[in-house]
């Protein structure tokens, strides 16, 4: 499908507003945004949100800017107790459409996480600067430049006067980074759309699919004794070294990651097996003593095909915690005092019907564009879950940059994919919602 006359003309007025769109990515890079945790004051959020606001309403549509009260999350896995909105506000632009059109969603965050180590960036992670057509700053690709995009993106539907048969909304959240509540907030709020696509740094490939993951924390104990002197068996009351034990449980995981590679129920055609990660160990109390215990973290994820009824991981999590004690039962000690295994967040995994609407309507916007955009999987979390699951939305992600230079020391996005990223979100709204007759 080429573009018509109305699609070229807003590509070319896309294309137009190049350096507006970088003006804008590096006014939200500015804003320190810095991903939160439970009981940490607001930071420029709120500025953040009103500046978008404030360019909406200029365009023409109703916003709404809110901090949600506690009641709207109350019992949401993905809200932690204690977690307040004040001073993180949510927001929601609606251009009205003139009936009878699909609507459609556009949602980004507007958290970044932390810029350490601040002293190894070439510029200032919140001075943004261009060097050989890349924008480089904390958030530029992950994913302030993807929130940039489909705001100018409505911005020049409005512009150009075009008047979309079905509603069009630009949603921007809290949160994403940390626990995710800004977009179950938002979806609590009554955010809704018949599609919905989450700027999330893709190269410009549509993104169908995303793996969940969860949280384990095991603790390994040992019995502490002087590092020095010579040691009776445990049995006789002998010290037991807890990092030595761990072994045994990294062991175990990594078998446990070894077979989940092989096993054929654990195969997804747009998304790799599921993994078991150690990514934190901390252990020990002196210098000079056995550690009495080693506490590890470990990252799991897991397929769409794994999770509950509920979309939770509780059977992947019955199957890592019985690796782990079925191995430590080898072990005469551990068998004695076996690790405990605590469980803590939980991320479910979501995918989208390859042959739904908004998928094949993005994909050829960006054929059209010549980005040659494929439909895959996105091995990263996001909102788009969220809107998957608790608001039955059909929600795909597709934006500019990639996700290995997420997070990174000078993080950045190409220029080009940022006007790219506009344009296809605008051609997907034209051919989505459909245009006033």
């Amino acid at each position: 499908m080429s573009l018509s006359a109305l699609e070229r003309r807003i590509t070319d007025a896309i294309a137009a507003r190049r350096d507006e769109l970088v003006a804008l990515t590096c006014d939200l890079i500015r804003f320190d945004t810095t991903a939160r945790g439970v009981g940490d004051k607001a930071r420029d959020e709120a500025d953040l949100q009103e500046h978008l606001a404030q360019r909406l309403r200029g365009a023409g549509a109703v916003t709404d800017v809110w901090e949600p009260v506690p009641g709207e999350v109350a019992g949401q896995r993905l809200v932690p107790a204690g977690l307040g909105f004040d001073g993180f506000p949510q927001m929601v632009a609606r251009f009205a459409g003139s009936g009878g059109g699909r609507s459609l969603l556009l949602n980004g965050h507007i958290d970044v996480v932390s810029p350490e180590p601040v002293q190894e960036w070439t510029s200032g992670p919140n001075a943004p600067e261009v060097r050989g057509g890349l924008l480089y700053g904390r958030g530029a690709c992950d994913m302030k430049g993807g929130v940039a995009a489909m705001v100018v993106a409505a911005e020049v539907l409005s512009a150009q006067g075009v008047r979309l048969a079905g509603d069009l909304l630009v949603n921007t959240v809290t949160d994403e980074e940390s626990t995710g509540a800004g977009g179950v907030a938002s979806v609590a709020h009554g955010v809704r759309a018949d599609a919905a696509v989450v700027t999330e740094p893709t190269g410009l490939h549509v993104g169908v699919a995303f793996r969940g993951s969860t949280l384990a924390t095991v603790t390994v104990p040992g019995r502490a004794a002087h590092a020095t002197a010579v040691q009776p068996h445990w049995t006789e009351g002998g010290g037991v070294n807890a990092i030595d034990k761990a072994v045994t449980v990294l062991d175990a995981l990594r078998r446990l990651r070894d077979e989940w590679r092989t096993r054929p129920d654990h195969r997804h055609p747009c998304l790799p097996p599921p993994n078991v990660m150690v990514t934190t160990m901390t252990a020990g109390q002196w210098e000079v003593s056995y550690p009495a215990s080693a506490r590890l973290t470990c990252h799991v994820t897991y397929l769409p095909a794994s999770a509950d009824e509920q979309g939770c991981a509780s059977a992947v999590q019955r199957e890592v915690s019985q690796a782990i004690l079925a191995a430590a039962g080898s072990d005469p000690w551990l068998a004695e005092h076996p690790p405990t295994v605590e469980w803590g967040p939980d991320c479910p995994p979501a995918e989208v019907d390859p042959d739904d609407a908004i998928v094949g309507v993005l994909k050829a916007a960006g054929d059209d564009l010549g980005h040659g955009t494929n439909v895959s999987g996105a091995d990263f979390w996001s909102d788009a879950v969220t809107f998957n699951r608790q608001a039955t939305v059909p929600t795909v992600v597709a934006g500019p940059g990639a996700v290995n230079i997420a997070h990174t020391v000078d993080e950045y996005v190409p220029v080009d994919e940022l006007v790219a990223c506009a344009q296809a979100v605008a051609l997907t709204a034209v051919r989505f919602c459909g245009t006033a007759s």
